[in-house]
């Protein structure tokens, strides 16, 4: 879990100096080339800084120690960063979607001046950038089983829809079709939306103890079997909390045997589990006599 933290804190941090990097640039290149898109987009990479500061702040209370008033631990605090960060994704993706709405409704795309090349290049850096952020933030995301940091992945991928919607509206502008701005912009959307309910409903799931995904409980199933002493496994049960999970297995073994001997059958199990599965934070485990 302390890894787990350090790491979070380090991937929050390169995601706040690249957006303040990418904000400094992309506002300097909206000015410059005369690009309200490229302007509105320095502000969408502002404002994924604050989404940041929440994952790092997520992270460090779900990372601590368990105590009196909580004795299973902090963890699924980052599930309530995850739904602050979803639903702030959620508004961003409506924003997007309304002004969109708004410019096709006014015409106000018709007045729109065509802006100069620099805002197509400010542009395209923004998409690779972004995107790399995106992957980047995924792989620690899914390496750690982080809600957090998949939020926060998924604002950076946010910002590059953005940015694809403003060179795609700065290019169409150029052309003498300034409408494909605000069009882009719902298509945008749509995906923006899409992304941030997932997002919700992952992060719920973990809070109101879900089970794990089939395939996780059959690979528990395989390890316990594996074990010497175990005759069957009568009952398995298991729990999301936070990003760890919670376990209780019911298994049969051989009601001869002393109970020195199935005491270490169901140690056997349960440090097998706990060894092969290091999401698994802790398996309860009962012997049956068969």
């Amino acid at each position: 879990m302390e890894n787990f933290q350090k790491t979070a804190v380090k991937v929050s941090y390169v995601s706040i100096i690249g957006n303040l990097i990418l904000s400094v640039f992309k506002l300097f290149a909206g000015i410059t080339a005369h690009s309200g898109a490229m302007i509105s987009d320095a502000v969408h990479s502002a404002s994924d800084v604050f989404s940041s500061f929440i994952v790092i702040i997520g992270v460090k209370v779900s990372a601590r120690k368990e105590d009196k008033e909580h004795p299973y631990g902090h963890e699924r605090l980052e599930c309530v960063s995850a739904i602050v960060l979803a639903v702030v994704l959620f508004v961003t993706g409506l924003f997007i979607g309304a002004d969109a709405l708004k410019n096709i409704s006014s015409g106000n795309f018709k007045s729109s001046e065509p802006p100069e090349v620099l805002a197509m290049i400010s542009a395209v850096i923004s998409i690779i950038a972004k995107e790399l952020m995106f992957w980047y933030t995924r792989f620690y995301a899914k390496t750690f089983r982080s809600d957090a940091l998949m939020a926060d992945a998924w604002h950076h991928r946010s910002d590059a829809l953005s940015s694809i919607g403003a060179f795609i509206g700065i290019a169409g502008t150029r052309m003498g079709f300034p409408v494909a701005e605000p069009l882009a912009s719902l298509l945008i959307c749509v995906f923006i939306v899409k992304a941030s309910v997932e997002i919700f409903r992952d992060a719920v799931d973990k809070m109101i103890d879900h089970s794990c995904d089939e395939k996780t409980e059959n690979l528990i199933r395989d390890c316990v079997m594996k074990q010497s002493g175990v005759q069957n496994i009568d009952l398995l049960r298991t729990r999301v909390f936070g990003n760890r999970i919670y376990a209780d297995i019911e298994i049969s073994a051989d009601g001869k045997i002393s109970l020195n001997d199935a005491h270490s059958i169901a140690e056997n199990v349960h440090s097998a589990v706990e060894l092969q599965f290091p999401e698994i934070k802790h398996i309860m485990v009962h012997v049956n006599p068969d």
